[in-house]
């Protein structure tokens, strides 16, 4: 018997892998850090597992390999008030109960991306779903370290603009 030919992992498969040797959140009062170290927040007014499940939400509809999940926390800070924590724990128990009592963020219990997004669609109609997927855009991809990622070099009126400054010359589309 050979053995297969190794090749580099994505993010989402070592992630799945992981999964089958139990990563999972260190998650204490106010604070959550994911086991590999990728990211670790405070938190205020949510209580940390349903923050890290927002996280993973996010990532789950805006999934971007190569943006690290620390831009992901940062895009999600701002429902972490008085003022959304009832809408918001509302909402992650919502898409905790569509994932059948096994909790959307557990890699352990939910660790299939197709399987999360599956919830995600049952729920994408709901003013939850919207208000998260709204805050995304602007929350994720208006972060200055993102941009290099998708080759965007940022506003081009102080240099002169796009027209002179190689309009022509993006190479990744």
């Amino acid at each position: 018997m050979t053995k297969p030919a190794m090749r580099g992992l994505t993010r989402r498969e070592l992630l799945s892998r992981a999964s089958a040797t139990g990563a999972s959140f260190l998650i204490g009062s106010g604070f959550i850090a994911a086991s590999d170290a990728a990211w670790a927040a405070e938190t205020t007014h949510l209580d940390p597992k349903v923050f890290a499940t927002l996280v993973q939400m996010a990532r789950d509809i805006y999934p971007h390999d190569r943006i690290p999940d620390e831009n992901y926390v940062i895009a999600v800070k701002g429902y972490d008030s008085a003022e959304n924590a009832e809408a918001i724990t509302a909402g992650i128990n919502a898409l905790n109960a569509a994932a059948q009592g096994k909790g959307f963020a557990s890699y352990l219990d939910m660790g299939w991306e197709k399987d999360r997004v599956e919830i995600l669609r049952g729920m994408e109609e709901s003013v939850f779903f919207q208000r998260i997927r709204g805050g995304l855009v602007t929350g994720l991809y208006n972060q200055k370290t993102v941009w290099p990622i998708f080759g965007y070099e940022g506003e081009s009126f102080s240099k002169g603009g796009y027209i002179d400054r190689g309009f022509n010359d993006i190479n990744w589309l």
